[in-house]
């Protein structure tokens, strides 16, 4: 390194690479170009003054000197290394992989390089170079103890665990009888820890019990010692010991979920879908009443027996969990008590628990068989519950009745209003929700979260410009848009993406979707620093979960609305694509579809170089923002703020694709990545590939109206295709027919025959009605008025409920919405659309998308009433009927309206 300088030369390259390794840039820049006025063609100095200018972001440059430094020297693996590093950070790790290669060749055992290239292989997943390159790294030196650790855990990740294992008991055989020292302990307990974890995966289960006993002393977390400990009893099937190890968790930690679960295994009651017989009930009830005795400050054993209790002693049960907490005022109770509601049942017995401590407090101020008056909150937190019972349940009057009721008992509690806004955004009347939410916002101003919840429903209203004005309150100061990105707030891009998908704005919506897309990215490239950082810190099993976190991190549910957004921007970008200015119209209209190609090229190339001049110009602009490091603080600009170049793509469908692959890689159980594989290879006409999409969705779900859709459009497309010419459209054909005979739906039947075997299953669902007049019109589209008759028919049957406060319809919102829009746009039948509109109207009557009579949408609605007094600068906003929705009870909140904070 620097070999081929003068002694006073090498001397200041070694301050050149010393400066670079403490982020001393000017002072490295001083130094190399003081070498390179003596020897201008100094490769490794050109490399390394490059490798400086790019961390002080000017990359053009940066790049421009590391080639030139290598053409200079191709022989020197500082060149190489630099280069490898340059592409390095810019994450482009193929690139540098081959970089690092070749620097090895000139010098193979470069410790640097290898350990470089080893973080690489472990970033990019080329597990089998990994483990070589951490071989090599151990030959070279083997007294360094994270080369050790290193190679084990390269087998681990190469599906090697008893490899692993053997690793790291030379590693021990190495170590003094004394070892681990006082400052090391908890790494060396930590490594313990992780060889027992790997006995237990290869299935050792006997031989890593003993192990851990033996170890016992040297280990610090005696928490996971004992976890680990009761783990191996318990796949041992030493139930007995296991008992009282849980036990002994559970002392110290009564509310872990976990412990009482381990429990239940350890005495035999447990049951992964948590079906019991009345014995099992039995005994599991007399199990958690001595718990509850042992523990009677722990919510969880109240809790958990509230899962699997039936009948009478459910509802004693129940009713001793929520008196306490109605008392105290806990906002979540709903929360916790919702997965109840999908045990059939105790739903009911919940509403008549609250409805008998609503009667028996409004009476009495005491609970049912109660001897003390409970405080006047009591009742407010009641009804709170009981808005969010009915609300869950689909009673949206009583649900908003109840609401209502709490806020007139107490005004100032701002839950309430954060309910009642949720309460009117299931009912469909997204308008006044958001207002509502608005208003909690109003009432605590330095509340993020409530602040988060009202941005939340204005981008569902499609109030995008107050969304951005109410977010940004909780942004630092300047360029606040950019800080929503910069802090990754997915769920605030998802929902601006959506509103602008609905607003028909595809350029934006594409922005927010593809900027989702990007943050997973990040948190993939966010792993890099940890490859190092915990061999070092010997945190190896908590990395290796990680590791397997960031390999199905992109089936991460917000990465699925994400590109299955994305996917459905190209769609319609396909479909309705942008009309041209006249002009281009006029001169692209003149020519080939070649020289269309070529001129679209040349356009592209156009806008390249003036980006680069651009970004040029700017790295000019900021030379005075540099720190002392060297380092400029320029703020991005974005070239593209409205979206309009990402329409301006010349294949949506190959963009589009790009995604579905990721989908159907990481969520190949979702029906939603498999319809929009139908939509996307129906379009471009790769038939195969669009029967896989239907035997997907056949396979997941058969009777989904979705799943019958497809299958009915594709066959319906193929029977309609011209007879096969070619040798390929023959093999495709032969395929299809062989296929067609194992699809059970289709056998023996013609296409109209299968669309009513499917009627006759769902004769009573909304949807599955929806999807038979759909498909009966692409069959026959002389049947419109059939298919339009028969979804008009379907009956709106109450669900079977004892539920006491009125019945429950079958019909959800979202479902005849979508109905609607059926008849309006694809059977075309505009009569038959306004009627449903209508009758849907009168069934949901705060629906703004119908325009019910109690909706935002209606001009004589309660809420527009309100709004009209509140403009008049009238304060008095009480409303007779409380079960339309209560106007704002604080008069002055308008005064709070342009506050920041």
């Amino acid at each position: 390194m620097g070999a081929s300088l003068p002694p006073k030369e090498a001397n200041l390259f070694k301050l050149i690479v010393k400066s670079y390794e403490t982020k001393q840039y000017k002072k490295g820049l001083k130094a190399a170009d003081a070498i390179l006025k003596k020897f201008p063609d100094h490769g490794e100095t050109l490399s390394m003054k490059g490798l400086t200018l790019n961390c002080m972001d000017r990359k053009s440059e940066a790049y421009e000197l590391v080639r030139q430094g290598l053409k200079n020297d191709l022989k020197s693996h500082v060149c190489w290394h630099a280069y490898g590093l340059l592409y390095r950070s810019d994450r482009e790790y193929r690139e540098a992989i081959k970089c690092y290669r070749n620097a090895l060749k000139i010098d193979p055992d470069n410790i640097e390089i290898l350990r470089d290239l080893s973080l690489l292989q472990a970033q990019m997943r080329d597990l089998t170079g990994f483990v070589e390159t951490r071989q090599q790294l151990l030959t070279l030196k083997s007294n360094h103890r994270m080369n050790w650790i290193g190679f084990a855990v390269a087998h681990h990740l190469n599906s090697n665990a008893s490899k692993a294992i053997e690793i790291l008991e030379a590693y021990e055989g190495t170590l003094e009888d004394d070892y681990p020292p006082e400052n090391e302990r908890c790494e060396h307990g930590e490594m313990l820890l992780y060889k027992i974890s790997l006995l237990e995966e290869c299935g050792f289960f006997q031989k890593a019990l003993e192990e851990l006993q033996k170890k016992e002393l040297k280990i610090v977390d005696k928490l996971a010692y004992k976890e680990q400990e009761v783990s191996l009893l318990v796949k041992l099937a030493h139930l007995e010991e296991g008992e009282k190890l849980y036990r002994k968790l559970l002392s110290m930690n009564p509310d872990n979920y976990r412990y009482y679960e381990g429990l239940q295994k350890c005495v035999g009651l447990y049951s992964e879908n948590g079906h019991y017989s009345l014995d099992e009930i039995d005994q599991l009830d007399a199990l958690y009443r001595t718990l509850g005795q042992q523990y009677k400050w722990s919510s969880a054993v109240k809790r958990i027996p509230l899962d699997f209790l039936q009948g009478d002693k459910f509802q004693e049960a129940a009713n001793n969990y929520i008196r306490p907490l109605l008392t105290k005022g806990i906002p979540s109770l709903f929360s916790d008590l919702s997965s109840l509601y999908n045990q059939p049942g105790k739903a009911d017995i919940l509403e008549q628990i609250i409805l008998e401590i609503e009667s028996s407090i409004k009476t009495t101020s005491q609970y049912p068989g109660g001897m003390e008056k409970e405080p006047p909150s009591t009742l407010m937190w009641t009804l709170f519950l009981l808005a969010q019972h009915y609300d869950r349940r689909g009673q949206y009057e009583i649900a908003l009745s109840k609401i209502n009721e709490a806020i007139d008992h107490t005004p100032t509690v701002i839950d309430l209003y954060s309910v009642k806004s949720r309460i009117l955004k299931h009912a469909g009347d997204l308008v006044a929700a958001a207002a509502f939410a608005d208003e909690a916002r109003c009432m605590d101003l330095a509340d993020r979260y409530v602040n988060s919840e009202c941005v939340k429903r204005m981008l569902q209203a499609d109030q995008v410009a107050l969304a951005e004005k109410t977010a940004v309150l909780f942004t630092k100061d300047g360029d606040q848009h950019n800080n929503l990105h910069d802090m990754q707030c997915m769920w605030y891009e998802l929902a601006g993406a959506e509103s602008y998908f609905r607003q028909g704005n595809l350029g934006m919506a594409l922005k927010k979707f593809l900027a989702v897309e990007k943050h997973y990215a990040d948190i993939t490239e966010d792993q890099f620093d940890f490859h190092s950082y915990c061999l070092r810190k010997m945190t190896l099993r908590t990395y290796v979960e990680m590791l397997k976190f960031q390999d199905q991190l992109h089936s991460h549910a917000y990465f699925h609305k994400a590109a299955a957004g994305a996917i459905r921007c190209y769609i319609e970008l396909h479909d309705s694509p942008p009309k041209l200015t006249t002009e281009e119209d006029n001169d692209l209209s003149k020519l080939l579809p070649s020289q269309k190609k070529k001129m679209r090229q040349k356009q592209r190339k156009a806008e390249a170089r003036a980006k680069k001049e651009a970004e040029e110009k700017n790295e000019e602009s900021s030379a005075g923002g540099i720190s002392k490091s060297g380092k400029r603080h320029a703020k991005p600009v974005d070239p593209d703020p409205c979206g309009e170049k990402l329409l301006q793509v010349e294949d949506p469908l190959l963009e589009a694709t790009k995604y579905l692959k990721l989908l159907q890689k990481n969520s190949p159980d979702s029906l939603e990545t498999h319809f929009l594989s139908f939509e996307l290879y129906m379009r471009k006409q790769r038939i195969l590939l669009a029967f896989q999409a239907v035997k997907q969705l056949l396979r997941l779900d058969a009777e989904h109206p979705d799943s019958h859709r497809c299958l009915i459009k594709f066959f319906n497309k193929v029977g309609s295709m011209i007879a096969p010419v070619t040798d390929s459209e023959k093999l495709i054909w032969s395929v299809l027919e062989a296929e067609r005979q194992t699809i059970s739906q289709l056998h023996g039947k013609s296409l109209f025959e299968t669309n009513n075997s499917f009627l006759e299953k769902h004769e009573d669902s909304l949807t599955h009605r929806a999807a038979f007049g759909e498909t009966l019109y692409i069959l026959d589209p002389n049947r419109r008025s059939e298919a339009v008759k028969l979804i008009e028919g379907s009956p709106n049957n109450i669900v079977p409920t004892n539920g006491v406060l009125g019945p429950i319809r079958e019909w959800k919102l979202i479902d005849c919405v979508a109905v609607h829009k059926l008849l309006g746009t694809v059977l075309v039948d505009q009569d038959a659309a306004l009627r449903w509109k209508v009758r849907c109207a009168e069934l949901f009557p705060y629906s703004t998308y119908f325009e019910g009579s109690r909706s935002s949408a209606s001009p004589n609605s309660a809420f527009n009433q309100i709004r009209k007094s509140s403009e008049n600068g009238s304060s008095n906003h009480s409303v007779g009927d409380h079960n339309a929705e209560s106007g704002t009870s604080n008069g002055k909140l308008e005064a709070f309206k342009d506050l920041t904070i």
